[in-house]
């Protein structure tokens, strides 16, 4: 339902003043903050300018689209000039023009959530713009529009001086804003070249910043959103493409870069630790928080810590210490999140600190089947009518430590919802003046399966990623040999001793060639060959000969596509079967505006049957879905101009690539109702985390398979 507020002539220059001023002050009358009064009124003096300059005048009409529970302002900007003759290059930035053109479209587009434009030639522009109203704002009624209109009747046009300065104060304070993000950017690339001590210093910046933006609960929940993508997804990258060196994805390393790889890699996981801590208040509180099981040492814990805790030892004065843990049982359970605990524990004891031993231990915990973790120091100590309080959220204790030393208040809170998620408790002795010891016992073995742990069915483990090669040989010397050839490349293989087990495999799988030896231990493969020349479900399947006989004219006479007498050549090998597999290779599309992303996307579908295509837009990536028709596209959410939605909607609407399978690969923490929503329309939602690139590429690989799953 469109609910109309008033309508502004743009006639002379100084209506673009008034559509200007009129559409900040209904922004501002129906609750919206003066960044988005800002945006808004940049947008609507853009366009209105370029209605006057091109087409000599027009109309600006606002209104009030939607119902109770959704609501926009939507501006509409009409006029009656020539229209836009090169509308699809100035909105995809491929328009150069002399005097500007284009320019005030493209930078509304970014500032307003949607914008479309109609046009012709000799027909006049159109242009609709649409801001969302936020869902914290109460509804904007008929009678509050009408109120808004009246007021707006009788009100007299500012000053258009006075509508200068206040342009003058938004760019310097988008200026302002755009300087402080730089400067962080600066900073963190600082740090993050810097060694651990830099890092964690960081960790203390950010720890601060982000506890009073926490005080405010309706700044931390917008906090919380933009973090987890913001963050997360440079960080990610990071990770991603540290792994890829130090798995030496593309050459060896020396000794020293290796070295300066691990330290970015730790760098960047600890840096990620500590946003997702930040986050898990938030979780508990919704009751989101999940495990990640794993099987670990004590040891491997402490060794992880080790590096992360004694940057932190700024007074040599002060020893950290990790008591002898040898003979521990195996830990099943979540080793994060321990780690987490005896992080946040262990950086509170060298913070109150003088002088003495912060001593980390483990040992055997009260119970049967539970361990005891401690972590002791020779501090300051805490007074008695506080121990009850120092693990509720936000406590901070008097202290004469400096204010930028100070935690956020957040730390012990954590920690005991933590360990209670982990099935344990935490306490804590301590005696003012000689020190304290936190102590928290969890059970051994997390009782708790994550859904990665699920049973797997099936008689035959094949990779439908990768092109799989059915070898029929029975030597073992000369499997070993094949597997070795085939190592690190796209191709599979499914061994078959006996003619009868490549029968067996062939009715479960369709390899991309086969690999025939004529001599096995029991019989000659000369039939099977023909056989399956003759069968219109194998006859497809390439064949290569690699035997110690002679019989090349033979074998092609059968049918075969080549021929090789052994010893066979891996170069060779792998170069016919990749030609061969070429043919049938599936593309993927990969729409997404990071350059980084793309590339680790690409990297991890590296060795399998897909060829990538990439797309940077939305709307680069609609065009390309209907010019090459792609097998399966990988779609992000959060994209500049066109958003992942807004993309995935066309992509359904049109009948050139509405069939084509879609898995959402994005880092945007979803909502139960927005995968229920996004189900309908895609095959699969790959969350971007920062897990091993083992469990990234298993991630994207189980979607991929279960695509081929339902075409099978």
């Amino acid at each position: 339902m469109d609910m109309h507020i008033m309508k502004v002539g743009v006639r002379y220059e100084q209506d673009i003043v008034l559509a200007r001023q009129r559409a900040r002050q209904i922004a501002r009358e129906i609750g919206l903050d003066t960044v988005t009064q800002a945006r808004i009124s940049t947008s609507v003096s853009e366009i209105a300018r370029n209605a006057f300059q091109y087409a000599g005048g027009g109309e600006v009409e606002l209104l009030l689209r939607g119902d109770d529970n959704s609501q926009a302002l939507v501006i509409v900007i009409r006029d009656q000039g020539p229209g836009i003759a090169h509308l699809k290059e100035i909105l995809d930035n491929r328009f150069t023009s002399r005097t500007g053109m284009g320019r005030g479209l493209l930078g509304a587009r970014r500032l307003m959530d949607d914008l479309r434009v109609e046009t012709g030639p000799g027909q006049g522009t159109v242009v609709t713009m649409l801001k969302t109203l936020p869902a914290k704002l109460p509804a904007v009624t008929a009678e509050m529009v009408a109120g808004i209109a009246e007021k707006l009747q009788k009100a007299q046009p500012e000053n258009p001086f006075a509508e200068i300065q206040q342009q003058n104060q938004e760019l310097l304070q988008a200026y302002q804003q755009l300087k402080m993000k730089q400067e962080e950017l600066e900073r963190l690339n600082q740090e993050l070249e810097d060694t651990n001590r830099g890092v964690l210093a960081l960790y203390a910046e950010i720890d601060e910043r982000s506890t009073r933006v926490r005080l405010d609960s309706e700044i931390r929940a917008r906090f919380f959103s933009g973090m987890s993508h913001e963050l997360r997804t440079p960080i990610n990258s990071i990770l991603s493409l540290s792994r890829l060196l130090l798995d030496r994805a593309d050459g060896d390393l020396t000794k020293e870069q290796e070295r300066q790889v691990f330290y970015i890699k730790a760098a960047s996981e600890s840096l990620s630790g500590l946003i997702n801590d930040l986050l898990d208040i938030s979780r508990f509180q919704a009751g989101k928080i999940t495990p990640h099981i794993s099987e670990f040492t004590v040891e491997q814990v402490f060794s992880t810590l080790k590096g992360m805790i004694r940057p932190l030892l700024g007074n040599s004065s002060v020893n950290l210490v990790f008591a002898e843990s040898a003979g521990l049982p195996v830990l099943r359970t979540d080793e994060g999140k321990i780690s987490q605990v005896l992080r946040n524990l262990a950086a509170n004891a060298v913070k109150f600190t003088e002088a003495g031993e912060v001593r980390i231990a483990a040992g055997p915990g009260p119970e049967r089947g539970t361990i005891c973790f401690s972590v002791a120091d020779t501090g300051i100590g805490i007074a008695p009518e506080d121990l009850d309080r120092i693990f509720e959220e936000y406590v901070q204790l008097p202290t004469t430590l400096p204010e930028k030393m100070r935690g956020s208040g957040l730390g012990l809170a954590l920690s005991r919802k933590l360990v209670e998620f982990l099935g344990g408790t935490i306490s804590v002795e301590s005696t003012v003046g000689s020190g304290s010891k936190f102590s928290f016992q969890i059970p051994v073995d997390f009782s708790d399966k994550e859904p990665e742990e699920a049973e797997k069915t099936g008689t035959v483990a094949v990779d439908s990623t990768r092109n799989q090669v059915l070898v029929v040989e029975d030597d073992p010397a000369t499997m070993l040999l094949y597997e070795s050839y085939f190592k690190g490349t796209g191709f599979e293989i499914i061994q078959a001793r006996t003619i009868g087990q490549a029968r067996e495999l062939l009715a479960m799988a369709r390899p991309s060639a086969i690999v025939l030896d004529i001599i096995l231990e029991k019989e000659l493969t000369w039939d099977f060959l023909r056989s399956l020349k003759e069968d219109p479900e194998t006859s497809m399947i390439p064949v290569i000969i690699v035997s110690v006989l002679e019989e090349k004219e033979k074998g092609l006479s059968l049918g075969a596509d080549d021929y090789c007498t052994k010893p066979v050549e891996r170069g060779w090998l792998l170069n016919r079967l990749s030609t061969m597999a070429e043919t049938g290779r599936e593309k993927i599309l990969v729409i997404d505006d990071e350059e980084v992303a793309r590339y680790i996307l690409r990297s991890h579908l590296a060795n399998t049957k897909y060829r990538v295509i990439e797309a940077a837009t939305g709307e680069e990536g609609i065009r390309l879905a209907r010019e090459e028709q792609p097998d399966i596209i990988f779609l992000d959410l959060i994209m500049p101009g066109m958003s992942g939605s807004a993309t995935l909607d066309r992509l359904k609407s049109l009948p050139s690539t509405r069939d084509i399978p879609v898995v959402v690969n994005t880092a945007k923490k979803l909502s139960a109702e927005e995968r229920a929503l996004l189900g309908k329309n895609t095959e699969d939602i790959i969350l971007k985390k920062s897990s091993s690139r083992e469990k990234s590429i298993a991630r994207v690989r189980a979607a991929l398979v279960k695509i081929s799953g339902k075409r099978g």
